[in-house]
């Protein structure tokens, strides 16, 4: 499993994971999920095992406690503080190959160099239980998260 750049031609896997991986929320537009790879590129990465997308990450520079509302394109970004993990979609196909972890590990590498203090997410359809077990906590957001499925929790890894 190897982790590279997303490049123009990978939007439809991407697409087609996303609609594999979420069913308690609908689907983002294909434009909201380039807005986070056009402000941040480098944190923005597909999941490739024999040339196969089998796996996708879009993160972003963000402020703590306060993550962006789903369904919303971002055209630039806040004095950051956090890493935001928006969305880690791992294709069912990718099960055993270590994506996860790996795609993890880049994150806190990302966060480490940019000088940021966390890695932030909102986790949706059961995902806090994995989260937790990488090392992320429950945290209170200061904003409400009704984009977001019901069960969705705002949790904080400290760098």
């Amino acid at each position: 499993m190897q982790l590279r750049a997303i490049q123009a031609n990978d939007w439809q896997a991407i697409l087609n994971i996303q609609d594999e991986c979420y069913n308690a929320v609908d689907p983002e537009p294909l434009h909201v999920l380039k807005s986070k790879w056009e402000v941040s590129p480098d944190s923005c990465f597909v999941m490739e095992k024999d040339g196969q997308v089998l796996g996708y990450c879009l993160a972003h520079p963000w402020v703590e406690t306060t993550p962006p509302p789903l369904y919303h394109a971002l055209t630039e970004l806040p004095a950051p503080n956090t890493l935001y993990l928006h969305d880690m979609a791992i294709s069912a196909r990718a099960q055993g190959l270590g994506a996860g972890g790996k795609a993890l590990s880049k994150l806190k590498q990302l966060a480490e160099r940019w000088s940021l203090n966390s890695l932030s997410l909102v986790a949706v359809q059961g995902a806090d239980s994995y989260w937790r077990r990488q090392g992320f906590a429950d945290s209170q957001s200061l904003k409400c998260l009704g984009s977001y499925s019901d069960d969705a929790s705002y949790m904080i890894l400290p760098l």
